[in-house]
């Protein structure tokens, strides 16, 4: 229910952009080199506050568009993660913690143009599985919108079920104790506070909370969880999945998390 409105939000922009947005907008708007295109998308996930569940269909309309998909991928990850909602949260949860907020910020935006590069400079394209174009040669405009909408909705929605179905049952299954054991290791902490938010899947705008309310965790090890979130979880990699295909997906996020815990445990050794 809560990642619901979120992909909603995600299809109609990505459904808005295949009917009515033409592929020379993307042509002007982002630079022709690759390696300058990625960090330029990557910084364009600040104007958009949405949910990771939002910026896969977005992500995927953008390479249907013509977009570079190492700066997709930037843009994939940095949408949920460094939105203007974020850092609000983010401070509310931390009050009096600025560093908090910059320490997120900063390892959210690294981990998205590192994979906006590492894809750029290893990613293959028959890990990918091709964009679809779901109107016929005469859909355009609102015939277009409707069923780019329809489509992606009902396609995404059933991988977002799976993934939360997921969550719930590893909620219900590891009892709390278990993870209290790890709470004194400082090199421990890090990686498990990685993984729990792999599991958990709560929303971007939300984890910051969740996060604040692990006290007996390191604050290094509490931001690895927020910046890991909204990146790589189970709802997100179905999502990914059922949209680039298992190969794209298994592939992408492994190493988005093993980049993101490393990002985080970087930008929060000094400041944190």
């Amino acid at each position: 229910m809560q990642g619901v409105p979120f992909l909603l939000l995600g299809t109609v922009v990505s459904a808005a952009i295949g009917a009515f947005v033409p592929e020379r907008v993307f042509s002007r708007l982002l630079p022709r080199s690759q390696a300058l295109a990625v960090p330029v998308a990557g910084a364009a996930g600040v104007v958009l506050p949405g949910c990771e569940c939002a910026s896969v269909p977005v992500a995927q309309s953008l390479m249907r568009r013509g977009v570079a998909p190492a700066a997709a991928r930037a843009f994939l990850l940095s949408a949920p993660a460094v939105n203007p909602v974020v850092p609000v949260a983010t401070s509310v949860a931390f009050p009096g913690q600025p560093e908090m907020v910059l320490a997120r910020a900063v390892a959210s935006l690294a981990t998205a143009v590192t994979m906006g590069r590492l894809w750029a400079r290893f990613g293959r394209e028959e890990w990918l599985r091709p964009p679809e174009r779901h109107a016929g040669p005469t859909a355009s405009g609102l015939r277009a919108f409707t069923a780019g909408l329809q489509h992606d909705f009902l396609h995404a929605g059933g991988f977002l079920v799976l993934g939360a179905a997921a969550a719930a049952t590893f909620d219900i299954a590891v009892p709390r104790s278990v993870l209290d054991l790890f709470t004194g290791s400082p090199w421990l902490s890090v990686p498990l506070l990685a993984l729990l938010a792999v599991v958990l899947c709560v929303c971007s705008e939300a984890d910051a909370f969740v996060a604040a309310s692990l006290s007996g965790f390191s604050p290094t090890a509490r931001l690895a969880f927020m910046v890991v979130g909204p990146m790589v979880d189970l709802k997100l990699i179905a999502l990914q999945a059922g949209t680039f295909g298992r190969s794209f997906a298994l592939r992408f996020s492994s190493v988005t998390w093993a980049v993101a815990v490393a990002s985080s445990a970087l930008a929060g050794w000094w400041p944190l």
